[in-house]
């Protein structure tokens, strides 16, 4: 599977409104013992996961995660960024996801999430 294919795929689970559906595109995708980190939650496996995108979903009903950014990659650590779109057009500060993939880079590690820009600092490198 090509790394922006999976990276779509695991954006997809995110958006889907059913489930089940959630759970078939996130299941093949996320290793055994990934985790997911972000500033609001720590989940420890894929069933942790989905409960929190439940979650998002009880809240934020329709919402969809879209890849805004090119997939840039690493030895085997990916990064990019997202938006949080409700149905009515609105959307969250953008956000940026750091992906640490297995060792065949067929599937999620861990993600590590930011919400929003970083703040930029005036700095001296004279």
């Amino acid at each position: 599977m090509a790394l922006t294919t999976l990276i779509d795929q695991y954006c997809s689970a995110w958006s889907k409104d059913d489930a089940q559906q959630r759970r078939a595109l996130l299941l093949p995708i996320w290793g055994e013992d990934a985790t997911y980190t972000d500033p609001m939650v720590h989940a420890a496996d894929a069933e942790d996961l989905l409960a929190h995108v439940a979650s998002i979903h009880a809240r934020y009903p329709g919402v969809r995660i879209l890849r805004t950014s090119d997939v840039d990659v690493h030895h085997g650590i990916a990064r990019f960024a997202w938006k949080f779109v409700t149905p009515d057009g609105p959307s969250f500060p953008d956000g940026l996801d750091i992906a640490f993939l297995d060792p065949s880079e067929t599937r999620i590690a861990r993600i590590i999430g930011f919400f929003g820009p970083l703040q930029t600092t005036k700095q001296n490198f004279g």
